[in-house]
């Protein structure tokens, strides 16, 4: 299996989560490359039966959240018939901005099969967390 961890980041927490994402699963077994949006590599996305979607968390304290720059993710390109996977980075509320990331990776084709949101003070430990939710979701999807 191969994966593709395609990520929008301001500050450098949602990359940061990228690379670590992409490392365990490395260390899972599943080849994996993370890259930012405005540079996907074209050619690992088309080879990868996964593709893990990233974005930072935009908008007020407490409502109105949702992806950074979404134009931007919304451009990505189209990823039929690949199960996916989303996450995001916050300081203090992801509100919904998992559930409008993952209409957006809908819209361009993929199968979303889950998400995290991993909060900023600890993104290692939340990138390892989604990766073992994701592993066990793959197991079920296809069992």
């Amino acid at each position: 299996m191969k994966a593709t961890v395609v990520y929008e980041s301001l500050t450098g927490n949602t990359a940061a989560a990228g690379r670590m994402i992409a490392a365990g699963l490395t260390a899972a077994g599943i080849e994996a490359v993370a890259c930012p949006i405005t540079h996907v590599d074209l050619q690992s996305l088309s080879e990868s039966d996964l593709v893990v979607v990233g974005s930072w968390t935009d908008g007020l304290f407490f409502f109105g959240q949702r992806p950074g720059r979404a134009g931007r993710l919304a451009k990505l390109p189209v990823i039929d018939g690949k199960q996916a996977a989303v996450y995001c980075t916050y300081a203090l509320d992801a509100g919904k901005t998992l559930s409008k990331l993952a209409r957006v990776v809908r819209m361009r084709g993929g199968d979303v099969i889950g998400g995290y949101a991993i909060k900023r003070q600890d993104l290692e430990g939340g990138a390892a967390e989604f990766v073992d939710r994701l592993l066990a979701a793959l197991e079920v999807a296809e069992a």
